[in-house]
């Protein structure tokens, strides 16, 4: 028997001996003197190192790197400024992403689930990484087996190894079968002993493999990752035609065609925009941080901000987990003291009482001379619990306490009660006698209805808001519970949910996932609903094109929220939940879901706004390759008026740009939705630039010609860049236009002051090819806001 309950002399006392007594305090500290300790590191990020690694060994800060050192070579230093951005660009980078480790660290920390271990004969909670081998570890529903073991005790134990083996059905595990670390109990409970532990355990490669900093799919980054291939394709022909043209066609010295060389591929370059989609998901996790949720896995904050179907629980999402009786109502004309009695003694008979059982207890304490003789542990499949009693008088019998549609025949006339008090929202369970064994297959067949017992659920205070708010933002809110169907519709009806009038019992679902796919998409409220149904249930979404999120805390919800694009559980919730999701709300708080939303549509939305930025750079830099080799006359920038031209129209623009709110809904397809404006912006700028070039070209002549055309190209450049930049900074605030003036502000003074037109090499020679410089950037810009309206009513995201 293990360490539960005993009803002996009526008393709801707990066994002061177990049969296990575990380890001795003197056999732990030999244990942990021999390292046999579970060490196996549980991360919420990546190590220092590994932050520090993935920032500095970047295939672009390599390129960059080797063309830096090119520079300090043949000089001079001004037109390496580019590589001391890349040094300043690396280390926010770097900050930022400890700040986000910092920040997981300590709420995992918070998070972190804590065994019972028997040691001395006594249980306590100990910290996962302090447990030894030979260790006796108590279990219970909702529990995840931590390391690798032998049963020593079982009470009705069932585990779900599904996460390890994919079978679905639970497995009964009796005293001496082994059980794996990774699964979960899903009813019973009971005890094992610690086989093997820390890195020789079954599922301690994939816990390494799953750490914090695992990527679920992302888009954003996937994007990128495809653009910055396209990049680097480009950049070696093009820096081949480069120094080619210049050294053999022009005959340029050395030195003068390097810099040229290396001026036309550094801007071709968007290494700021991998930063500062790392950043903008680091700054995310920290401030979510502080709203105690936990990210698993940094691209999980795009995820959710693309949901558009949000699975919810009913309870512990939508109501809190506790219940209180609010009424007993005897049916066939029995003793309400004796059903009063029986209900206290199958509180007694489960150590591990759900939150409808601790409401049972909490209103019928266990009374003298009631003894348990066996139990039968409430399981979500079955939806009843039950236990063989033995009363004051020797009389011998068998209770089950579930569900009154499943354990009543259809058309009783009981139900009929029951349906009415389910449509007030109320939880209802039936008492009934069995004429069968406990642990009969038929158990559940001709029971004598005993009693109604009705619980009243206690909605949570912010759960209206947040179903108001994922309506507002076009998120479907599916409610599927175990529940009575008509109770859970009860209930979403009094939180105003849309859809709560027709609740679907999921017992006549279609089986076919397209057929079942059409039923959930029309409905929003399911009960009766099987752990296995929830499983199908995201799937059949997914199949319709859905990006689906399961929220739960429940051990039946574990395998939706495992299959679920975005998994999000409750830190009260099972040990199993919060392994699989891959959002932890550590407070509890359904309302924090909002939050997560809001900050994933910043990150998707700034990160789209400031790629088209970089990429229009990229785009403009090639095509001014690219006419220069094919008109064979020297490049016209040097590296360092790209450096000043990056910083003012992107570098500093993008960092608060992409840090900025913003509530735009998340939309698909990045790549084409980011190219279809950088690429004509880029077009636009580049021919304006090149435009200004040819005709400066004609203008000037002389031996100090070249500087005066690099002069004026630069100038239109930036003005045109400055529109597209003013373009998109819409729509427009205080800040917004504050950044976009200062930034011209700062180029003006670059214009105005000696030494610093003397450090950038910039002087605009004369009145006429300035101000016609200034007329094809106007031009230009007329033709950005014609091309981006254009864009934007023929090709909309």
């Amino acid at each position: 028997m293990t360490q539960r309950a005993k009803t002996e002399a009526g008393g709801r006392e707990r066994a002061t001996e177990p049969d296990h007594r575990g380890l001795s305090a003197a056999e732990v500290a030999e244990r942990v003197a021999g390292g046999e300790v579970n060490d196996v590191p549980v991360r919420s990020s990546r190590s220092t190192a590994d932050i520090v690694r993935s920032n500095v060994f970047t295939r672009f800060n390599a390129i960059i790197g080797v063309l830096f050192v090119i520079i300090l070579i043949v000089g001079p230093i001004q037109d390496g400024l580019f590589g001391f951005v890349i040094v300043a660009n690396t280390g926010i980078g770097i900050i930022q992403e400890l700040r986000a480790k910092k920040t997981l660290d300590s709420l995992a920390v918070i998070g972190e689930s804590r065994p019972t271990v028997r040691r001395d004969g006594a249980a306590a909670e100990i910290p996962t990484s302090e447990v030894v081998l030979g260790d006796v570890i108590e279990l219970g529903p909702g529990d995840k087996v931590i390391v690798d073991g032998e049963v020593l005790e079982s009470d009705g134990l069932e585990i779900d190894e599904s996460l390890l083996t994919g079978e679905a059905d639970p497995v009964v595990k009796q005293p001496g079968e082994k059980v794996m670390s990774g699964s979960f109990v899903v009813a019973g409970g009971g005890a094992f002993t610690a086989t093997k532990v820390g890195r020789e355990a079954y599922a301690a490669q994939l816990a390494e493999e799953a750490s914090r900093f695992t990527l679920v799919h992302s888009e954003l980054r996937t994007g990128i990752s495809q653009i910055l291939k396209y990049v680097t394709w480009m950049m070696v022909p093009t820096a081949v035609g480069l120094i080619l043209s210049h050294l053999f066609t022009l005959n340029m010295a050395g030195d003068e065609a390097v810099r040229r060389m290396v001026a036309g591929i550094v801007p071709m370059i968007p290494e700021g925009l991998v930063l500062l989609t790392s950043v903008a998901f680091a700054i995310g996790v920290v401030r979510l941080g502080r709203k105690k949720c936990l990210v698993q896995e940094l691209p999980a904050i795009e995820g959710l901000a693309r949901v558009d179907v949000v699975c919810l629980d009913k309870t512990g999402t939508l109501t809190e987990g506790g219940m209180d009786v609010s009424d007993l109502r005897p049916l066939g004309g029995t003793d309400e003291d004796r059903i009063e009695q029986v209900l206290g003694a199958l509180g007694a008979s489960d150590p591990r009482p759900n939150a409808s059982l601790q409401a049972i207890i909490d209103a019928y304490p266990a009374r003298d001379g009631w003894r348990s003789t066996d139990a039968l542990p409430f399981s979500s499949a079955r939806k009843y619990s039950g236990a063989a009693l033995e009363g004051p008088d020797g009389e011998q019998t068998t209770w089950l306490l579930g569900a009154p549609d499943v354990l009543l025949p259809s058309g009783d006339d009981a139900l009929f009660e029951v349906d009415d008090l389910n449509a007030q929202g109320l939880r209802v369970l039936l008492l009934a006698r069995a004429e069968r064994g406990l642990h009969d297959a038929d158990v559940a067949d001709h029971v004598r209805p005993t009693a109604l017992v009705v619980l009243e659920q206690r909605l949570r205070p912010d759960a209206m808001d947040t179903l108001r708010y994922f309506a507002d933002q076009g998120v479907q809110a599916k409610v599927i519970s175990g529940d009575n169907a008509v109770s859970v519709g009860a209930v979403a009806g009094k939180l105003g949910m849309p859809g709560a009038d027709a609740p679907v019992d999921a017992r006549k679902l279609p089986a076919d996932p397209d057929d079942m796919g059409k039923v959930l998409e029309e409905g929003a409220v399911f009960g009766r609903v099987t752990p296995q149904q929830k499983r199908d249930m995201v799937g059949a979404l997914q199949k319709r094109g859905h990006i689906v999120a399961m929220t739960g805390d429940g051990v039946n919800d574990v395998l939706a929220l495992k299959d679920a694009d975005i998994g999000v559980s409750m830190g009260a919730g099972s040990e199993a939940t919060k392994a699989v999701a891959q959002i932890v709300l550590l407070n509890n708080s359904f309302a924090t879901l909002p939050s997560v939303v809001a900050e994933g549509r910043r990150v998707i939305g700034n990160i789209t706004r400031v790629a088209t930025l970089f990429l229009t750079k990229t785009v403009y830099s090639v095509l001014l390759a690219i006419l220069v080799a094919c008109c064979q006359i020297p490049y016209p920038y040097l590296p360092r008026h790209l450096t000043l031209l990056s910083t003012l129209t992107i570098g500093v623009p993008a960092f608060f740009l992409a840090l900025a709110p913003n509530k735009e809904r998340a939309k698909p397809h990045f790549v084409r939705r980011v190219m279809r404006y950088a690429v004509p912006s880029g077009l636009i700028t580049g021919l304006a630039a090149f435009a200004t070039y040819l005709l400066a070209r004609s203008h000037y002549s002389g031996p100090d010609a070249l500087p005066a055309e690099t002069s004026a190209a630069t100038l239109t450049l930036f003005l045109s860049a400055m529109w597209v930049l003013a373009i998109i900074a819409r729509p427009y605030t205080w800040w917004r236009v504050g950044l976009v003036l200062a930034m011209g502000l700062g180029f003006l003074i670059v214009l105005v002051v000696p030494w610093l037109q003397n450090f950038f090499d910039l002087k605009l020679v004369g009145t006429t090819m300035p101000w016609a410089a200034v007329g094809i950037a106007a031009a230009a810009a007329i033709l950005l806001e014609v091309a981006w309206r254009i864009i934007g009513r023929r090709f909309p995201a």
